[in-house]
């Protein structure tokens, strides 16, 4: 299951983010995940639970976003969403498209505790 060292990757990150923000904890991790990504949200959600123990975000809880696949095409210039399986232009049907979304596996945001009197933060990226 790739989806472990993804959760591990994400982790390093989230960590060198919180450590960036002198924090003492991290709530909550929220990425993107899209449909062409290669991840699956139930797996890395699974995966997570397990990868989390013992690093600053144990206690979090990871919030994953779903976007749809979007194209542009390169006929009529629309952007559409599609399905993962034809990436064809649901404006005038051609299959020249590019995916302009559905394909990112990103950290969108990180909410931390700097210090223990200090509220929650969140961080973009």
């Amino acid at each position: 299951m790739h989806e472990l060292s993804v959760c591990q990757a994400l982790l390093a990150q989230v960590d060198d983010i919180a450590r960036a923000q002198n924090a003492i904890a991290v709530y909550e991790i929220n990425v993107d995940v899209g449909p062409l990504s290669g991840v699956v949200p139930q797996l890395l959600a699974q995966a997570f639970t397990l990868a989390r123990a013992g690093t600053l975000a144990q206690a979090a809880e990871l919030v994953v976003n779903e976007p749809p696949v979007t194209v542009r095409c390169q006929v009529c210039e629309r952007e559409t969403n599609t399905t993962t399986n034809a990436l064809c232009c649901a404006a005038c049907g051609d299959w020249r498209t590019t995916v302009i979304h559905g394909d990112e596996l990103m950290l969108r945001d990180v909410v931390l505790e700097r210090a223990p009197d200090i509220e929650p933060r969140r961080t973009h990226h």
